[in-house]
């Protein structure tokens, strides 16, 4: 078995969509800044102290780009999303305040946020923005509707003006729901064997390397198992790939019956098969590969009035015995299979023996 260069990958799904959110964010921030300052090249437009705008919007602009280039070689996550996004909010309540308030042409730049927030942040934080927006604008038309706050006039009017706001959320926040459940959807397809119902090569990365992350950092032991059939090609031969898929199944079946439920079995690819065992040395995993060993030979088919049976080999690497990371496990178990394929198969070999 060859371990490719798919598992030296550190870059994950989530972490490919949070860089996207976040280069998205980048660019709209610039566009913020952008329509602010064409709001001075229009001549029917005059703020009430443009020095203190041009000031936030210095100041604005340092942070999110001192901001950026503090946190560039960074995880990306959430919560860095969602400060840049409240930033964003303090900028535009500052720009109103000075350009009119609530009665600012610029209050639209609200929406900037909500649409925002709503497809990159969740409905959660989705509405804590919009309640801060609710917030900040009812503090700037707070003079103009002290004398009638609980007015029905007053209802009607601030209704009028958040009900657009309201629906951008809404229908912002149902379509980012609907797109992420399409790629949670996509995603479990990607990741699963159609065949044998287990985790592919793609689903097995994700889980390994979660596992290997905490297990470095706290010096946790975990085991990984490289299994493969012995007799899979001659039994294809002889009854038909119909017939060896059944015995795949088979195989997996039986290895997924020896197994513990904290263990993850994946379909490497053809007949062979890869296993994490977390909280597993190589003693406890090597029980394990014996009890499957066992089982798979003493499973059958029948098969065109015959009885068909199957041996596997497997090479077996622990953490921190075998190697200081993941992809140096699997490399070390690929090596511990291959002895045991040479020595006649159906055997298993520890890393630490060869």
């Amino acid at each position: 078995m060859k371990n490719d260069t798919y598992f030296s990958e550190n870059i994950s799904i989530d972490q490919q969509e949070l860089k996207g959110f976040s280069r998205s964010i980048a660019e709209l921030e610039w566009l913020l800044i952008i329509l602010v300052l064409l709001y001075f090249f229009t001549p029917a437009m005059v703020a009430e102290s443009q020095p203190q705008v041009v000031v936030g919007m210095i100041f604005y602009t340092a942070f999110f780009m001192t901001f950026r280039y503090a946190n560039y070689f960074r995880q990306e996550t959430r919560w860095k999303l969602a400060l840049e996004t409240w930033a964003m909010i303090a900028f535009i309540t500052l720009v109103l305040w000075y350009t009119g308030k609530i009665f600012s042409p610029l209050l639209n730049l609200y929406l900037l946020v909500i649409i925002t927030a709503a497809l990159t942040l969740g409905k959660l934080i989705t509405l804590l923005e919009f309640a801060l927006i609710a917030a900040c604008y009812l503090y700037m038309g707070y003079p103009v509707y002290a004398d009638r706050l609980y007015s029905l006039a007053t209802f009607s009017d601030l209704m009028a003006k958040f009900t657009p706001f309201l629906l951008v959320a809404y229908l912002t926040t149902m379509l980012s729901s609907d797109l992420h459940y399409a790629k949670r959807m996509f995603q479990r397809l990607s990741e699963t064997d159609e065949m044998t119902g287990l985790l592919n090569r793609r689903g097995f990365k994700a889980v390994l390397e979660r596992n290997a992350r905490i297990s470095e950092r706290y010096l946790r032991s975990y085991s990984v198992l490289m299994i493969d059939a012995d007799n899979l090609k001659q039994v294809n031969d002889k009854f038909g790939h119909e017939s060896g898929d059944r015995l795949i199944k088979m195989v997996c079946n039986t290895i997924k019956d020896c197994m513990r439920a904290a263990d993850v079995l994946a379909r490497y690819g053809g007949d062979e098969f890869i296993a994490l065992l977390p909280e597993t040395n190589c003693e406890q995993s090597k029980e394990i590969g014996e009890r499957a060993r066992v089982a798979v030979a003493k499973a059958s088919l029948s098969i065109q009035h015959e009885r068909v049976s199957c041996t596997v080999s497997i090479g077996i690497a622990s953490f921190p015995e075998d190697g200081e990371n993941a992809q140096a496990l699997l490399d070390k178990a690929d090596n511990a299979l291959y002895q045991s394929k040479s020595h006649g198969g159906n055997r298993v070999t520890l890393s630490s023996e060869i």
